[in-house]
């Protein structure tokens, strides 16, 4: 989660001290002391308290902690347990949002939004989850708003208590393939529809977005056709470039195979596409994008390995000579010494690579 600050600085992080590991220490007066200076030197919405593998150990009861915080300190407190377990660094966001939805208000009937456009009809609620920069967020409202959409919440919102209404009748959709827990929370526990899309991550796949939100709303699509190509010729100068040009994914954010579908449609070629973990259900529609969009561009279908062996991949990439290879910051300079272009997979968590917008600089950064 801490490379989220370079998207945007929304939260600020704290931590215990090593005293707690003793097990000597009151957990609660431990807590109490440092959300109580959290409070005073930052006013937060919201207190979210990460549980890590040392919380485990030392058997930290959080959840009951946190109920006597709130209630005494009068800030919400959220708790989300990270505890090593998980494969990705993103799903640190998927476990923080997972909380928060568990948090949101439930609503028997949301009423419906009212059109976007004159003219247009209302429609069900609409709720997107992930984080975004406030920028990029309002450039996908908008090309929504085109379409005679309103959106009616985020999660998360820019304040706690602004977190949206969910219910039944409430339409959600993500905007990244590592929010799988967040979905299930949001169908299982609080019964919403939700949207199975690709990824709003290149202009094809922001295209297939907003069809698929269109189509959950039953609403006809305008010009999507067009906005897509406008954004693919304005970034034509860059595409040349990665024409032809060969792309090996080693695995480590979760984003692979919507970048992978993105950048086959730019022309690129890729080899291989390792994730550290697939969730075939979340992104059922981007897995189904990318083989559409191997077949359209002439493009062999890339592997896909869950949870590669890294060893063994240092070897395929080696043999396959790539033009770039994306990978975690531990490989990325004995790659390099090998002769091998690399770019950091952490990158992409702060670039702007959502929505039609501003995608020349996407495209020249990506290679």
């Amino acid at each position: 989660m801490g490379v989220m600050i370079f998207a945007e600085p929304r939260y600020a992080m704290a931590e215990l001290e090593e005293g707690d590991i003793s097990a000597q220490l009151s957990d609660l007066a431990e807590l109490r002391r440092l959300c109580t200076r959290i409070i005073e030197d930052r006013n937060p919405s919201v207190i979210v308290l990460i549980g890590t593998c040392t919380t485990e150990i030392i058997k930290m009861d959080m959840e009951g902690i946190a109920p006597k915080l709130e209630a005494e300190l009068g800030v919400p407190i959220v708790v989300a347990r990270a505890n090593g377990l998980d494969y990705a660094f993103t799903q640190g966001e998927d476990t923080v949002l997972a909380a928060m939805a568990a948090r949101c208000e439930v609503a028997d009937h949301v009423p419906t939004v009212p059109a976007a456009l004159p003219g247009a009809k209302s429609h069900a609620p609409l709720v997107i989850f992930g984080s975004l920069p406030d920028t990029v967020a309002k450039q996908l409202e908008l090309e929504l708003k085109k379409q005679g959409i309103t959106v009616s919440g985020w999660m998360p919102s820019s304040k706690y208590q602004d977190l949206p209404e969910v219910g039944p009748n409430v339409h959600v959709v993500g905007v990244n393939p590592f929010l799988s827990r967040t979905a299930s929370v949001l169908v299982r526990r609080k019964k919403c529809k939700l949207i199975n899309a690709p990824f709003p991550i290149g202009p094809d796949g922001t295209r297939a977005w907003v069809e698929a939100i269109c189509q959950s709303l039953d609403i006809e699509p305008q010009g999507l056709e067009e906005r897509e190509r406008a954004a693919w010729q304005a970034a034509k100068e860059y595409t040349e470039i990665l024409k032809d040009k060969t792309i090996f994914f080693m695995g480590d954010n979760l984003l692979e195979v919507s970048l992978a579908r993105a950048l086959t449609r730019a022309g690129m070629t890729v080899l291989e596409v390792g994730i550290p973990y697939m969730d075939k259900r979340f992104q059922a529609s981007e897995l189904q994008l990318l083989i559409e969009t191997c077949k359209e561009m002439g493009k062999p279908l890339p592997r896909i390995v869950e949870k590669p062996d890294n060893y063994n991949q240092v070897k395929r990439i080696s043999e396959l000579k790539p033009d770039l290879a994306i990978t975690g910051m531990a490989h990325a300079n004995p790659l390099e010494a090998r002769g091998i272009s690399t770019k950091w997979s952490v990158e992409f968590t702060f670039q702007h690579i959502h929505g039609f917008t501003n995608v020349k600089d996407r495209t020249c950064s990506s290679w």
